[in-house]
């Protein structure tokens, strides 16, 4: 958390780090969780949730992943499935399991360039790696085809700074601001998917704020 909270600063030469080192802090790039330990990651920063999924991938092309049949090459930041342990009865006689997908888009702090569009607003980003997912036939890490992967539900994360052109973003996309005035979030019916904006400052508060219990019993300082 130290590390992130210097990284989101400008630096000497009056400029702010790009997106890859805050990606590094979270997550290795361009690894999926069967090649690295848990421990070289930290995604309790987002969420402690992500800890526990079937597959996760970072930085990777979705035609590489095998959750997917999507022949695409389009690497979303973070893309993770989350099987749970229990199935839900689909027809009569086969049980599947219940299944989330996460996608998670990092962008260089203070930066203000978002506009309409994939390219340039990471929440339509975010929802249209989701959707091509969705088409390619979403399958569990081991292969097996999760029938209806339309209805999986997903959750969508953009880890960016609330610029103006980032805030004006959200109001077109009928999101809603967060007491603290730190974030936004919403529900997109269309896509099936619960989206959350969340600033660097959020982002570190929150976490704070979470694990505070866990810093006190280790002795370590809170910031």
């Amino acid at each position: 958390m130290d590390i992130l909270a210097k990284a989101i600063q400008r630096g000497s030469d009056g400029k702010y780090v790009k997106e890859e080192v805050i990606h590094q802090l979270i997550m290795p790039l361009r690894k999926t969780s069967d090649e690295i330990h848990l421990d070289s990651c930290n995604l309790w920063l987002i969420d402690e949730r992500l800890a526990f999924h079937d597959f996760l991938a970072s930085d990777k092309g979705l035609s590489s992943m095998p959750i997917t049949g999507c022949n695409e090459n389009k690497k979303p930041d973070i893309c993770a499935l989350n099987v749970y342990d229990e199935p839900i009865l689909f027809s009569e006689g086969q049980q599947v399991p219940l299944a989330s997908i996460v996608i998670v888009e990092i962008k260089r702090p203070m930066r203000n360039d978002a506009g309409p569009g994939e390219d340039k607003d990471p929440v339509e980003q975010a929802l249209g790696y989701l959707e091509r997912i969705r088409e390619g036939g979403v399958k569990t890490a081991n292969g097996r085809q999760i029938p209806r992967s339309e209805d999986i539900p997903g959750f969508c994360y953009a880890i960016c700074d609330l610029t103006p052109s980032v805030v004006k973003r959200c109001k077109m996309l009928g999101l809603t601001a967060t007491n603290d005035n730190l974030g936004y979030f919403g529900y997109n019916p269309n896509f099936k998917a619960y989206i959350e904006v969340i600033s660097f400052d959020r982002l570190l508060n929150s976490a704070n704020e979470r694990n505070r219990a866990f810093f006190d019993r280790l002795g370590l300082p809170s910031i």
